[in-house]
């Protein structure tokens, strides 16, 4: 099974995801070349698609807040939340 990372780029501030194993991510948006190494972990999951979902979801709940990012509390509670849903599969 694979994992994925769901990453900040620094340069434009777009989520995005990669494979964990990976050194270096792409940013889709701006080209940036991201250092896995430098950037913070938002969430690690289990298949792109929940990635994908989870970007989405963050993307949604920051603009309907008006805010840029996510406080370290919430990501904990995202992250705590995931392993809720994964254990009820």
């Amino acid at each position: 099974m694979s994992s994925y990372w769901v990453v900040r780029c620094p340069n434009c501030r777009e989520f995005t995801y990669t494979d964990k194993y990976g050194k270096w991510k792409l940013c889709p948006v701006c080209g940036e070349v991201i250092s896995l190494s430098e950037v913070p972990v938002y969430l690690e999951v289990n298949d792109f698609s929940e990635a994908e979902e989870l970007i989405g979801a963050v993307h949604r709940y920051l603009s309907h807040t008006g805010r840029i990012d996510l406080h370290p509390e919430e990501v904990k509670l995202i992250r705590e939340k995931y392993m809720e849903w994964l254990s009820s599969a």
